[in-house]
């Protein structure tokens, strides 16, 4: 299953084919909307499309996409740094960086498991402030490889901010912050 979910984000984040709008499938002006506001419209329109209930979705059930596409992230890769932990060719100082990976990684799915619960709760103004926490959770796994040549994550945490961005955006839409 983590390994689905791993080869799943990858695929979200490495391919960017044109959004529904392109292709003539029908289209939600809300998403648009959303996706006007973030720095990568082509990438927001890709992730939230690549769920089947975008099309039809309110704002509502456009949270629930954009968390859940977060969240997806966020477990898949945890999973994938429990798998690196696990390989016995990776040097020991990277394993040092990889726990605060998984540290961070730890701190960002339990900030959008409370976002996830809040929205089944109704429960709407926390959700930007625990995007946000997601997103700064990438970013804090990102500086621990500050430094090294090489960061084995860093597309899983650029992926993981700007589905972050999005969940923000979309949580401005219960608390009136955009429109």
């Amino acid at each position: 299953m983590a390994r689905f979910q791993f080869v799943l984000i990858f695929f979200l984040c490495y391919t960017l084919s044109p959004p529904p709008a392109a292709t003539g499938s029908s289209t939600n002006k809300l998403v648009d909307k959303i996706c006007n506001r973030t720095s990568n419209y082509t990438f927001c329109a890709e992730a939230l499309y690549s769920d089947p209930r975008t099309p039809t979705a309110d704002a509502y059930g456009l949270a629930f996409v954009s968390f859940g596409l977060a969240y997806l992230n966020a477990t898949a890769t945890q999973d994938y740094i429990a798998q690196l932990l696990n390989d016995n060719t990776i040097a020991a100082n990277h394993k040092r960086r990889l726990k605060l990976y998984q540290h961070d990684y730890s701190k960002a799915v339990s900030a959008l498991e409370e976002a996830y619960d809040d929205l089944n709760s109704e429960t709407f103004f926390q959700l930007a402030k625990l995007a946000g926490h997601a997103a700064a959770a990438a970013d804090d796994c990102q500086s621990a490889f500050k430094g090294a040549h090489y960061s084995p994550l860093a597309t899983m945490n650029d992926c993981l901010k700007a589905l972050s961005n999005i969940c923000v955006i979309v949580s401005k839409l219960f608390t009136g912050g955009i429109w």
